[in-house]
């Protein structure tokens, strides 16, 4: 009489719930920073315009207009900051995302898949909805907005989410680990595309010799992608968008056997001496 009954679930039972738990949980994520939905997107997008300001006044006194790419200068600005941003902010959601050692984990439908997808999406999410607000503002109080290829563009704009994605289950995989030297590691590779990024370069307008110097990196592929399918007027020749997707899907599958390496070994005792 004291037996448990067993629960029974379908394969699409099962999927439904994952769907409705990481639904809350990114709900939580977005309104982590602001009670309010409302003004947790709004801090978003004020903090995206802040750079676009920035750059642009930098760009406007250090003559950097003319290396850009003749059509909407604005444009060419979001090119490179808002998948910048968008690829960082994913990177750190994810990296700090709940780990096995979490309290979080104490509840039942809660895992770290969960907690990782829920990241991943509140920073698609805020970002994507923080984009159109601008497009937006620039196409009716400046310019009109016009995309040569809108689909190629989005696209490169989810690469550089996913590629965020993977950067950061790998880095939250190893910060249990080595949670000190990890913090380092992130901080310099954010540091590094500041410049290794390339979203205040043409890839084609540089010269041969230094294009070694970038083309390692994948974010810097997506930015100049992202500029040919933006512009009508400009045609990547030195990168490609095989690169960073393979690669992306190489670092995931890695990322992926790391957290389930990490998961299983963790202990909660770690960080007690912390």
């Amino acid at each position: 009489m004291f037996e448990s009954t067993r629960n029974t679930r379908s394969m699409l039972g099962l999927v439904l719930n994952f769907f409705e738990v990481t639904f809350h949980a990114s709900v939580r994520k977005v309104r982590k920073n602001h009670g309010n939905a409302i003004l947790a997107i709004a801090l978003s997008v004020v903090q995206s315009l802040l750079f676009i300001a920035a750059f642009y006044f930098m760009f406007s006194l250090l003559g950097g207009r003319t290396i850009a790419i003749r059509g909407n200068y604005l444009l060419y600005l979001m090119s490179g900051i808002f998948i910048y941003l968008t690829h960082i902010q994913t990177l750190r959601q994810v990296m700090g995302a709940e780990g096995p050692t979490s309290d979080m984990m104490q509840h039942a439908p809660m895992n770290t898949l969960v907690s990782i997808t829920s990241s991943a999406m509140s920073v698609l999410y805020t970002q994507f909805v923080a984009l159109l607000c601008i497009l937006l503002m620039i196409h009716t109080l400046i310019e009109p907005v016009e995309i040569h290829y809108w689909p190629g563009a989005l696209g490169m704009f989810v690469l550089s989410w996913f590629s965020g994605v993977v950067l950061g289950i790998i880095f939250m995989a190893l910060k249990i680990w080595f949670p000190d030297v990890i913090g380092i590691l992130s901080m310099v590779y954010i540091r590094a595309n500041m410049i290794f990024s390339g979203k205040m370069f043409v890839a084609n307008a540089m010269p041969a010799m230094m294009l070694p110097v970038f083309t390692w990196n994948p974010l810097f592929h997506i930015i100049d992608q992202a500029r040919g399918h933006i512009f009508v007027n400009y045609i990547p020749h030195n990168t490609n968008w095989e690169y960073p997707f393979y690669i992306s899907l190489v670092f995931l599958l890695f990322g992926m056997m790391l957290e389930h390496y990490t998961r299983q070994h963790a202990s909660a005792s770690w960080g007690a001496k912390r």
